[in-house]
């Protein structure tokens, strides 16, 4: 397959690139890196997404030539007369947001690259591998297989960036010796300056970051006998601190660090609903149970959204558990109506 996609990518001219709303390291990554190495072939590139960048991607080479989808004329028609039309990093047209019908539309090649499951039927070439760390994995399947010798710093680094970001800085079970291998020739060929990649990636919290994560932070419970734990940011709790969403990305990540918990979910209060971020460790697999409320994603990393009020949607979504994973609770349910009283109460008295 990584054939049929170079074979297509070297026949076209005009290639638009887009990927999911809300961006995240290996979607922007992911995008810069085959943006660049296209430009490098002579292709002529548009770069165009629904949402912005994540503030700890903005430092990344070429981010400025990212567009924000406004439904210009010249977006417009460099989509309808595009050779290629490529979707990063997720397989849904909802996903993409206001996006997906120009790309669904448009009379080019749709070409989907990506390591999610489940993907939709309306994309004419998929190079897709679920066990791959990253989409930027699969990226540098397709750049070996053109010219390596096209991987420069502003390939290199943005790609690096999407396979550090989607492994947790290389210690999820998707890394594998080849993808090793794989980063010492981005290091190499890009001369890169890995402590200050992470540091521009990691080391940008905010003072409001931080005390949101206090507030997130003191949220914190467990479940099923301290295999789940949860967490929650309030509406409130982002308005107290004045930090913004984004600065919660990873906050998840350190539920799985409590001894015993195997399962984490992190609650993000909106305005019409309830986000759920699902991680996991090992044989714990999560994306049956996001897809039980519409999401979707990774065995270990999966993501769905509630449309119901917070307390009502940690309810559903903790007492879940047992039908989608192995954890086990026969004598009460995991969130009892006394947990979510302190919960609610506990997040109203903050200020």
């Amino acid at each position: 397959m990584p054939a049929t996609i170079v074979s297509a990518l070297k026949d076209a001219q005009r290639v638009v690139i887009t990927t999911h709303t809300r961006p995240d390291g290996d979607a922007v990554g992911s995008q810069l890196a085959l943006g660049h190495f296209l430009k490098g072939q002579g292709k002529d590139v548009l770069m165009v997404n629904q949402d912005a960048c994540p503030y700890n991607m903005e430092w990344l080479p070429g981010v400025g030539d990212i567009q924000l989808y406004k439904g210009s004329l010249a977006q417009v028609e460099f989509i309808a007369k595009a050779d290629l039309a490529i979707v990063l990093d997720t397989n849904a047209a909802s996903r993409i947001g206001t996006v997906g019908p120009q790309f669904k539309g448009t009379s080019a090649l749709k070409v989907l690259i990506d390591h999610h499951t489940d993907p939709e039927s309306w994309f004419d070439l998929m190079y897709r591998k679920e066990t791959a760390s990253s989409t930027g994995e699969l990226l540098f399947d397709l750049f070996e297989a053109w010219d390596l010798d096209a991987i420069d710093y502003q390939v290199a680094a943005p790609l690096y960036v999407a396979i550090l970001t989607d492994t947790g800085s290389f210690r999820f079970s998707s890394v594998t010796p080849r993808l090793h291998r794989v980063v010492a020739e981005l290091i190499e060929r890009g001369s890169l300056d890995v402590a200050d990649l992470h540091a521009q990636v990691y080391d940008k919290k905010s003072r409001e970051g931080l005390q949101l994560m206090s507030k997130v932070f003191s949220t914190i419970e467990t479940h099923f006998d301290g295999a789940v734990g949860s967490m929650v940011v309030s509406r409130r709790f982002l308005a107290d601190t004045g930090a913004p969403v984004e600065e919660t990305e990873g906050f998840v990540n350190h539920l799985l660090t409590i001894e015993g918990v195997r399962i984490a979910l992190i609650f993000t209060e909106t305005a019409g609903g309830t986000k759920v971020s699902f991680r996991s460790k090992g044989d714990y697999h999560v994306h049956k149970w996001a897809q039980a409320f519409g999401g979707g994603g990774h065995r270990n990393a999966s993501g769905a959204f509630i449309k119901e009020p917070l307390e009502q949607a940690m309810k559903k979504a903790i007492n879940a558990a047992p039908r989608y994973t192995s954890v086990q609770d026969e004598d009460q349910e995991s969130l009892s109506a006394e947990d979510a009283a302190y919960l609610s109460s506990l997040m109203n008295s903050q200020n």
